[in-house]
């Protein structure tokens, strides 16, 4: 019998989402979409080399963009 992993970190789900998931999200590759975190205005969080985009902001900002017919 093997025993149990307990992990410290709580299990709660992401209030952020990452590159590869805003690209996902966006259909666009990871460069594309690297260079969209780049863009000003775009809710994009900078952590050491990581990039975060939290969640409520980007739909946000995607609402914000469709509304201005970019």
């Amino acid at each position: 019998m093997q025993a149990k992993t307990v992990s410290r970190k709580p299990s709660i789900p992401p209030a952020v989402y990452n590159v590869p998931e805003i690209a996902a999200l966006l259909d666009l590759n990871l460069i594309a979409t690297y260079e969209l975190t780049r863009r000003e205005g775009f809710p994009a969080i900078r952590i050491g080399r990581r990039v975060i985009v939290p969640k409520a902001a980007f739909h946000a900002w995607l609402d914000g963009q469709a509304a201005a017919g970019k």
